[in-house]
């Protein structure tokens, strides 16, 4: 257990515990997984199933993130390979969630609102609790229906860098409810630990300036350590932004 958000393999109950003046109703198990033969005998031995299992569905996530970060990319008219070989050799952190029944849930959250530092995050959930900002209705939250088996697909600070704005980090937050345990898994992509992303430069013209400063996964640890984002009154991107 630590409130050291730069330590690679952690658990907790807040975002820093005994930190943050604001906790939350959730307890998680945070590890680095790729390359995943350089993390897994740090990860929990109990279960005794927990290194293979996890270990297994890290993997083929990861692969899954580099097929999307390449078709976004594409997209963008920037190829396939533009940052793909570069998140394939990158970071992907797993964040396991337990929300645990809250006998009060409208006076509590589970996560904040916020939105993640990475180019994806890849969400498999067990039962509803994530909402997200529709940016379209107000700024009004909605609730994301849960089909089994699915899994949920967020863009991060990172990728709406490099787009230079195109596409949108996603704002999101995790509710709680009285009646049963809710787990998700989430799994951060992003480039290396010290390597910046900065906007594309075929995205950056007369009409549509630099938007963001480059920053790294480190940049983002540096900063998650020195404030408490759990207040609502600052986030990474907007540290990022260009005026």
């Amino acid at each position: 257990m630590s409130d050291d958000v730069h330590k690679p393999v952690r658990y907790g109950t807040s975002l820093k515990d005994g930190v943050d003046k604001i906790q939350f109703w959730r307890v998680f198990l945070k590890h680095y997984a790729n390359p995943l033969n350089d993390w897994v005998q740090c990860w929990p031995e109990n279960p005794p199933t927990y290194r293979e299992h996890m270990g297994a569905y890290s993997s083929e996530v990861q692969k899954l993130g580099v097929e999307l970060t390449g078709a976004i990319t594409e997209s963008l008219g920037l190829g396939p390979k533009y940052v793909s070989d570069k998140i394939e050799q990158g970071m992907q952190v797993i964040t396991t969630n337990c929300y645990p029944p809250c006998p009060q849930p409208r006076l509590t959250l589970g996560l904040p609102p916020h939105s993640d530092y990475s180019c994806l995050t890849i969400l498999l959930q067990g039962s509803p609790g994530l909402e997200i900002m529709d940016m379209q209705d107000g700024g009004s939250w909605k609730l994301v229906p849960n089909v089994d088996g699915s899994l949920l697909v967020h863009i991060g600070d990172h990728l709406e860098v490099l787009s230079n704005g195109l596409y949108k980090s996603v704002v999101h937050r995790a509710v709680v409810n009285s009646q049963k345990t809710r787990i998700s898994i989430a799994s951060f992509h992003s480039l290396g630990l010290d390597e910046k992303m900065e906007p594309a430069f075929q995205l950056v013209n007369e009409n549509h300036p630099k938007a963001y400063k480059g920053s790294s996964f480190r940049d983002f640890l540096n900063f998650l350590s020195a404030n408490d984002i759990g207040q609502g009154n600052i986030c990474f991107l907007d540290t990022l932004k260009i005026e």
